[in-house]
C-alpha cells in the first residue's frame, strides 16, 4: 500500500487509515501471532502515506459452536486481538490526536466480542461487525447466536424474519413430493431448508403446520420433501413457507427480495420489496 502511494500526494491529514488484522491458524487472512502483528503495524506507522488506526480481526470462522470449548475458543482469539491493541498503545504507535478502532465481526459470537473487547472501551472505539444483524434465519445462526434458541443473554430471543416460499409440482410416490426450488433459489451452506407451513391453494383455506416433513436434498432447481409415507400433508399445488438457514448465501441469490405483511397469514400479501448488493 505505501509503495502504491509513495508518489501520491498527500497531506498528513489525508493520510489512508489502515488496520492491522489479526488472524489464527487455520482462520481467514491476518497476522498468526503477535510478532507478526506488531511487524505489520511498524511498517504502517513507517509509511508517509498511512496511518495506523487500530486492529481488526474476524472469529466467526474459529468455531461453530455454543459449547463451552467452542466460546473459549472465541474469547481466547479476542484476547489476541485485545493484547495486540495493548502492544501497539503501549509503544506510543497510535497518534495522539486519534482515538483508535478495535473491531471483531461475526453474527455468531457477538455476545463474546463485546465481553472481550470492552475492557478496551476508554483507550479505543470498539466497533462490532455482524453481518446478519439485519436478518435472523432458522438456522445456523437460530442455534448459534447467542439471542437464538438457547439464549446466552437476558435480552429478548431473534425470530427469523427470511422464509422461502415454493409451490409442490410433483408426489410422484407415496412419501416423496418435489417442489419448485433448488440450490439457485435458496441458502443450503449451513443447512437445508426446514417446512414450516402447508398454504393451500383455496382462498380462505387456513394454513397448517408440516409437521413430520422434511427437506433431505436440493438440486439445482427442485427440492426433495420427504414425509410418512402412510399420510398425504402435501398435493399438488400447496405453496410451503420453507425456513432458512444462513442469510448471507440467501440474499446473494435474489437482488430483490419480496416483503409480505404476516408470514403466519392464510393469504400473505406482498407490500414492498428490499433491492440486495451483493
Amino acid at each position: 500500500m505505501g509503495a502504491a502511494l509513495r508518489d501520491t500526494p498527500i497531506a498528513d491529514a489525508g493520510r489512508l487509515q489502515v488496520l492491522v488484522e489479526l488472524g489464527a491458524p487455520g482462520g481467514r487472512t491476518g497476522a498468526r501471532d503477535l510478532e507478526t502483528g506488531l511487524a505489520v503495524a511498524a511498517a504502517v506507522r513507517n509509511t508517509r502515506s498511512l496511518r495506523l488506526a487500530g486492529v481488526a480481526g474476524y472469529e466467526g470462522a474459529l468455531s461453530h459452536s455454543r459449547e463451552h470449548d467452542g466460546l473459549q475458543v472465541v474469547a481466547h482469539y479476542l484476547s489476541e486481538l485485545g493484547a495486540l491493541h495493548h502492544l501497539i498503545l503501549e509503544r506510543g504507535w497510535y497518534d495522539e490526536q486519534q482515538r483508535p478502532i478495535v473491531t471483531a465481526g461475526g453474527s455468531a459470537y457477538f455476545d463474546v466480542v463485546a465481553a472481550v473487547l470492552s475492557s478496551w472501551a476508554p483507550r479505543a472505539r470498539v466497533v462490532l461487525r455482524s453481518g446478519a444483524y439485519l436478518v435472523h434465519d432458522d438456522g445456523f445462526y437460530r442455534h448459534i447466536s447467542p439471542l437464538g434458541e438457547l439464549r446466552r443473554t437476558d435480552a429478548p430471543t431473534l425470530r427469523s424474519a427470511m422464509h422461502g416460499w415454493v409451490r409442490v409440482t410433483s408426489v410422484p410416490e407415496r412419501g416423496l413430493a418435489l417442489f419448485d426450488a433448488g440450490k439457485r433459489d435458496l441458502p443450503y451452506d449451513e443447512g437445508l431448508p426446514v417446512p414450516q407451513l402447508r398454504r393451500a391453494p383455496v382462498a380462505g383455506q387456513a394454513s397448517t403446520a408440516l409437521d413430520g416433513a422434511r427437506i433431505t436434498a436440493l438440486n439445482d432447481q427442485h427440492g426433495f420433501l420427504s414425509f410418512d409415507p402412510e399420510v398425504d400433508p402435501v398435493v399438488v399445488g400447496d405453496e410451503l413457507r420453507l425456513g432458512l438457514s444462513h442469510p448471507c448465501t440467501a440474499f446473494d441469490k435474489w437482488s430483490l427480495i419480496p416483503v409480505v405483511d404476516d408470514a403466519d397469514a392464510a393469504d400473505p400479501l406482498v407490500v414492498d420489496l428490499v433491492r440486495t448488493w451483493f
